[in-house]
């Protein structure tokens, strides 16, 4: 009897217990409805609405702000004692390092020559020659576009996956993370590495093969005479679709700043397979299993990049160019705007793309002989007019400005940096050097002190003692800034 009392009351209990669970849901689902209704009419705040809502309008994108000259609010008509320039050539004549076999040119801002001696001699003027090279593709190329380096996925049937590395220049690559505070690294190939990776395995793909692609630039990669300026391979690599910190190998010992250095390690001969090695590496770092070593061979057709990074601008490798005085970044340029003019993809195209552009801004190219775009190979020639006339596009060309804003600036940054005779000038000055066994050169411009501008070149060839006609010239070119 005691025993079905209990079984009803638990029935009971259960019934009881349904009951308010069904009258519980009933009175939320009834309070969901009620305030969705309330929300559609706006009697509560919330997300729905039975309103109309207007698009939001924006403000019609700001027009990007044209280059201008880099010294666009000095003095341009300040005169210059004609007298007092041609005293500072004299003094500069006088001293015995320098020799007989140089060239000089003092000119205002609008480039009248005030003083000068041998301005039309052909002379050799090593690195100065990237100046002729940075104008004329800075007048060129977009400045402010950037160089893609991208993985290409191939899956074709019953074969291992292939990964396509894909540069179209970027020989600032760095082997880490994508580095936004400098120039070289700005684009990691370990940032590439992870963004594929994980494209992979979204697809299900562990293991893979690598190729990298290094077509962007035809062979011959090596203007013909650089060799026998560039001993053990220290100065000068090949022009490739990629490279790693410009192929330059560091000892472990070798610690500095990614963009700021002055020693110079030997260059690898190999940067583009190098630098698929190290995406290689980093592929390995992510869990994906790499097939052999990566290969030579061409991104086929009708693949699309799963990761992509973006180098610097051109502009900022422009400056990294100059500073260091790279001659690979600067025959580099040369070969981009060959590429861009229609001329052959090769060392010649690219001079003949400068010489061009330099005929076309009216800078006078008598007396030209590129042997290649950065000066260091044996047999350029040039004169000190050419060199003069490139600086003062620099003060007042708008476009070709990142030819202007990468020269070393004297006591404070680049490869002039030491040569400043009065520091009190310190940031008054714009130059290129030049130094080659046998030669030492200069041009730049120059703001002077009580206002006004020139711009100045010289050229030195063998000059009885090399080390004095370099100081002779660092004395020559503070004193300008006096005129």
């Amino acid at each position: 009897m005691g025993t079905r009392v209990e079984l009803r009351k638990r029935r009971r209990a259960d019934t009881s217990r349904v009951i308010r669970v069904a009258i519980s849901s009933a009175l939320t689902a009834l309070l969901v409805v009620g305030y969705a209704v309330g929300d559609l009419t706006d009697v509560f705040p919330g997300v729905l609405t039975l309103r109309d809502v207007a698009n939001p309008s924006y403000a019609a994108p700001l027009s990007a702000r044209t280059a201008t000259a880099i010294a666009g609010t000095a003095n341009r008509s300040k005169t210059v004692d004609a007298a007092a320039a041609q005293q500072l050539i004299d003094a500069f004549a006088a001293d015995p390092s320098v020799g007989t076999d140089f060239s000089i040119v003092i000119a205002t801002a609008d480039g009248t020559v005030v003083a000068s001696h041998e301005p039309d001699a052909q002379r050799e003027p090593a690195s100065t020659m990237k100046t002729l090279t940075a104008l004329a593709a800075a007048s060129v190329l977009d400045m402010g576009s950037t160089l893609a380096t991208s993985a290409y996925l191939s899956q074709a049937s019953g074969q291992t996956p292939t990964l396509y590395l894909k540069g179209s220049g970027d020989m600032l690559l760095g082997s880490g993370d994508n580095d936004p505070n400098h120039i070289n690294g700005r684009a990691g190939l370990g940032t590439l590495a992870k963004t594929t990776a994980a494209s992979l395995k979204q697809r299900g793909i562990t293991s893979v093969a690598v190729r990298y692609d290094d077509t962007v630039f035809a062979d011959p990669r090596y203007p013909a005479t650089i060799a026998q300026n560039n001993p053990s391979n220290m100065y000068y690599t090949a022009v490739s679709s990629m490279a790693v910190d410009g192929g330059r190998q560091w000892t472990a010992d070798q610690q500095h700043d990614p963009d700021s250095f002055t020693s110079y390690p030997v260059l690898s001969m190999t940067p583009a397979a190098d630098a698929a090695v190290t995406f290689a590496q980093r592929l390995t770092e992510q869990g994906i299993t790499v097939d052999g070593s990566p290969v030579a061979a061409s991104v086929p057709s009708g693949l699309h990049a799963v990761a992509t990074v973006q180098s610097a601008t051109l502009a900022e490798i422009m400056a990294f160019t100059l500073r260091h005085s790279d001659n690979t970044l600067a025959e580099e340029f040369g070969r981009l705007l060959a590429n861009a003019t229609g001329n052959d993809n090769s060392p010649t195209g690219a001079t003949t793309a400068v010489k061009q552009e330099l005929d076309k801004l009216g800078v006078s190219t008598s007396g030209l002989v590129m042997a290649d775009c950065s000066g260091l190979s044996d047999g350029s020639r040039l004169t000190a007019t050419t060199l003069v006339q490139v600086q003062e596009r620099n003060l007042r060309v708008g476009g070709a400005v990142a030819a202007a804003e990468g020269l070393s600036v004297p006591g404070l940054v680049g490869t002039a940096k030491s040569r400043l005779a009065d520091q009190a000038l310190a940031g008054q000055l714009r130059v290129k050097t030049g130094s080659l066994e046998g030669v030492t050169s200069m041009a730049g411009n120059v703001s002077r002190t009580n206002g006004g501008l020139v711009s100045f070149a010289v050229i030195v060839n063998n000059p009885t003692n090399l080390y004095s006609a370099r100081i002779a010239i660092n004395k020559f070119m503070s004193a300008l800034a006096g005129l």
